[in-house]
């Protein structure tokens, strides 16, 4: 497969936990194909990677696959929930600030920071 497909399948493997960048990836294709673990090829202007029978080797005696670690015991209905409730803050403080009159950006100023302080008064266990 090629680099942005081995992006997207640990993305995916991974319960959406972990998706390596670009940035990361590469390189590091770059060192295995170095060291001999994988070969690559050109096929339709991508570049294709696939393990040598030493790579194989290696990923047979190696630790388990850090994605299968990085999304155990993770509540992703609950992450969602968060991830949803997160973003429509955002979209609303953002539509306000567009919108709003100088007036009611303060109050959606003054609303978002009293948020943020209940917030962390919920650690410290305060109403």
């Amino acid at each position: 497969m090629h680099g942005y497909e081995m992006i997207q399948e640990i993305g995916e493997r991974s319960g959406g936990a972990w998706r390596p960048s670009p940035g990361s990836v590469y390189p590091t294709l770059q060192l295995l194909e170095d060291e001999g673990h994988i070969t690559s090829r050109s096929e339709g202007g991508k570049k294709l990677f696939t393990l040598t029978e030493s790579g194989q080797a290696e990923a047979e005696t190696g630790p388990d696959a850090p994605w299968e670690e990085a999304g155990r015991g993770v509540d992703w209905e609950t992450v969602n929930e968060i991830r949803q409730a997160g973003f429509g803050l955002m979209e609303a403080f953002a539509q306000v600030w567009k919108t709003g009159t100088p007036e009611q950006r303060q109050k959606a100023l003054a609303v978002t920071n009293e948020a943020r302080k209940k917030l962390y008064l919920i650690l410290a266990d305060e109403d």
